[in-house]
């Protein structure tokens, strides 16, 4: 044991975790912490652990690893831990990046479904017993407007084009796209909000993007357009969304990130019908091991051979 790295996985389902290292045959090259993400790691667990793999880490914890050389983010974001204050310089920094071009569309064009179709008032009236006729929106001819153009957007393009549904959005370096009508640069965002039907939200973490959606943004929207954020909580400004579905500014939201998670219970948003609550569950799905760990084998193999710079999804990389 003393030969082999020490690894510290906190995460949940580990056991899955555990099998695809073992049959990534690199069981006998480390030795690893199992830890569930409510708990804490011991002392004994912060003083021998060399790699870090975890969602997010709570700040004052990574300064009592000694220790450790590398972190693993089993997010594709990672702007929480970019914004610890105490970050160590000489940590190498990776995430999961490209795990998400999978579940995320499919999750997202659900939320569409949801949203035009009545299958959830359905459900509600069978449990009743009652036959209630109801009447479905069709998306084939609405308009859907992506902030944020990236893999993730462009297959939601692909899935929604195959609907009728008309695809704008914007880009950080606008270019024509496959299945999307027009790329727009970000300064344009407010066109295509006036524009749009259902509005995606699927921008990174920057302090540009820090209470995005606000009440002159919302009042751009159509009364009747839908807004889903797929991407960060912190790009709505809570209280103007709130404000905006008590006005009926807009006809609702679709939300699965949030600046707090998970989201207190006495936070408004669950007290609206039409703000439909995902639980941050977008990009995840019973497949996401198996996505992950392409990733996770490659980045650990440069680990153990001390090849920092050859790994993949490299957020921030050793002084």
């Amino acid at each position: 044991m003393t030969n082999r790295a020490h690894v510290l996985l906190w995460t949940d389902n580990t056991a899955t975790y555990l099998d695809a290292i073992k049959a990534a045959g690199l069981a006998d090259k480390i030795a690893i912490d199992t830890l569930p993400r409510k708990d804490k790691p011991s002392p004994e667990q912060l003083g021998r652990t060399e790699a870090l793999m975890a969602a997010t880490v709570p700040p004052g914890l990574l300064p009592a690893m000694p220790k450790l050389r590398w972190a693993q983010a089993m997010t594709a974001g990672v702007e929480g831990w970019l914004a610890l204050p105490d970050l160590p310089k000489s940590l190498a920094l990776t995430c999961a990046r490209g795990t998400h071009t999978e579940s995320m569309p499919e999750n997202i064009m659900a939320a569409l479904f949801h949203v035009a179709k009545p299958l959830a008032t359905a459900a509600a009236n069978k449990q009743l017993g009652k036959w209630v006729h109801t009447v479905a929106q069709p998306l084939t001819g609405k308009t859907l407007g992506i902030l944020g153009l990236g893999a993730v957007g462009q297959e939601v393009a692909r899935m929604a084009s195959a609907f009728g549904i008309r695809v704008i959005g914007t880009k950080r370096r606008p270019a024509a796209m496959p299945n999307v009508a027009e790329v727009l640069p970000p300064e344009r965002s407010d066109d295509v909000l006036a524009r749009s039907d259902f509005v995606l939200l699927l921008l990174p973490a920057t302090p540009a993007t820090e209470n995005f959606i606000n009440a002159g943004r919302l009042s751009k929207m159509k009364p009747t357009a839908w807004l889903l954020n797929f991407g960060r909580g912190h790009l709505i400004k809570d209280d103007d969304l709130i404000a905006a579905v008590n006005a009926k500014t807009i006809a609702g939201a679709v939300l699965d990130v949030f600046r707090q998670e998970p989201l207190p219970a006495d936070h408004p948003f669950w007290d609206f019908k039409n703000v439909i609550i995902t639980t941050h569950q977008g990009g995840f799905c019973d497949t996401y091991v198996d996505l992950a760990m392409p990733i996770l084998e490659h980045n650990m193999r440069c680990f153990l051979k001390g090849d920092l710079k050859g790994m993949m999804n490299v957020a921030r990389a050793a002084a």
